[in-house]
């Protein structure tokens, strides 16, 4: 059969798939996230029914969803707003680095893999996947809540930390000098100073460029934008997902709101391709043996970023409801983490390092959303003003 007809095959039946199980969660009142990446292990390596030549177009696919994730998230926010919640929760992103990032350095040290290991596995336990939370707080409705601009500084502030940390753990990796990693980490906090002052002081011309009155127009100019900036971002050794935030954030206003209700449609296209792709990487014959491990590195990694977002919520005034909210949103792990385990095992960090990361993600790619699910009622309880006495 010509290749063409297989991909078309595959992605048809996929896509369907992923709409079948839309439906099923929908049904269940559960946010279809888990559902995709058991889709993912299914489709993948070592899965029931491997794919034969549209992994590499889902890759694509799964990079792109992440861009607009992240760039109809940030179209709910002004400059001005990310400045002020940086400021405020720096002392907060701290925290959260002390705190995440310690479980995978232990981690790594006490089985004995080595200074270099830990330091990829610190970066493992420490990020929290910007997708995955974006996908949440729009599930759940919870983009108007009090402290959801604290959750979305902290993942800002992580991603800027993934700018440091990812030349010097390649640097790390490679083995190169110091010199070198210099440079690297140099262009690195470059590109992130130009990206942010162009987007928070020269807004308004960016917003006079994509503006138009025809929606197709609009469209073209928003999207090709967003992964031009991220493209370059990328490039520099800069996450993309920062890249198309920023691009979100300089556009405000009802231009922000029209843009982001045509991305809507491509968002959750492919949003759903990115946790597909997730599970594709995941080899499910490679979990059971460390299974146990990774489950227990996730469950001290669902208290450490419980005790972040609570500090982080507490610090802005919020209620108990909000701090819980905001713990659980950071839960989840996804795209940095599996980029930064990768990277150590190409290197030949240590062989146990990729399935152990793997499933770790897995784990808390899956928990985070339910949780945030079945958290919501109890919240919504506690929360709700006492009835009057008949």
């Amino acid at each position: 059969m010509h290749d063409t007809a297989i991909v078309f095959l595959e992605l048809g039946g996929i896509i369907l798939a992923l709409g079948v199980l839309g439906a099923l969660a929908l049904r269940a009142g559960i946010s279809a996230i888990p559902l995709y990446l058991l889709a993912g292990l299914a489709f993948g390596q070592g899965g029931i029914l491997p794919l034969a030549t549209s992994e590499d177009f889902i890759a694509v696919g799964a990079e792109i969803g992440v861009v607009l994730l992240l760039l109809t998230l940030g179209l709910e926010y002004n400059a001005g707003e990310l400045v002020s919640s940086l400021r405020s929760n720096a002392r907060a992103g701290l925290v959260d680095i002390v705190l995440n990032a310690a479980p995978g350095a232990i981690a790594a040290l006490l089985l004995g893999w080595g200074p270099v290991a830990a330091v990829a596995m610190a970066g493992v336990t420490y990020a929290t996947s910007s997708g995955i939370t974006a996908k949440v707080l729009s599930d759940l409705g919870w983009i108007g809540n009090r402290e959801t601009p604290v959750v979305l500084s902290l993942l800002v502030f992580e991603d800027l930390a993934m700018a440091v940390y990812l030349p010097l753990l390649t640097a790390m990796l490679a083995g190169v000098s110091l010199v070198t990693g210099a440079i690297s980490l140099g262009i690195a906090l470059g590109t992130v100073t130009i990206v942010l002052v162009i987007a928070l002081r020269f807004g308004r011309f960016i917003e006079a460029f994509v503006s138009s009155p025809n929606n197709e127009v609009l469209l073209l100019k928003v999207l090709g934008l967003a992964l031009l900036v991220a493209g370059i971002a990328q490039e520099l050794q800069v996450s993309a997902a920062v890249g198309a935030f920023l691009v979100g954030i300089a556009l405000s206003g009802e231009l922000a709101h029209e843009a982001r209700a045509l991305l809507m449609p491509l968002r959750d296209l492919f949003a759903a391709v990115f946790f597909v792709f997730f599970g594709l990487q995941t080899d499910p014959g490679k979990i059971p043996p460390v299974a146990l491990l990774a489950l227990l590195l996730a469950l001290v990694s669902i208290v450490t970023k419980l005790l972040t977002g609570s500090y982080a919520a507490r610090r802005a005034g919020i209620a108990r409801a909000g701090r819980m909210r905001a713990g659980i949103a950071l839960v989840p792990r996804g795209e940095f983490n599996i980029v930064i385990a990768g990277l150590a095992v190409a290197a030949g960090a240590h062989p146990d390092l990729g399935p152990l990361a793997a499933t770790y993600v897995l784990i808390l790619a899956a928990f985070g959303p339910l949780a945030a699910k079945l958290v919501e009622p109890i919240l919504t309880r506690l929360t709700r003003p006492p009835s009057p006495p008949a």
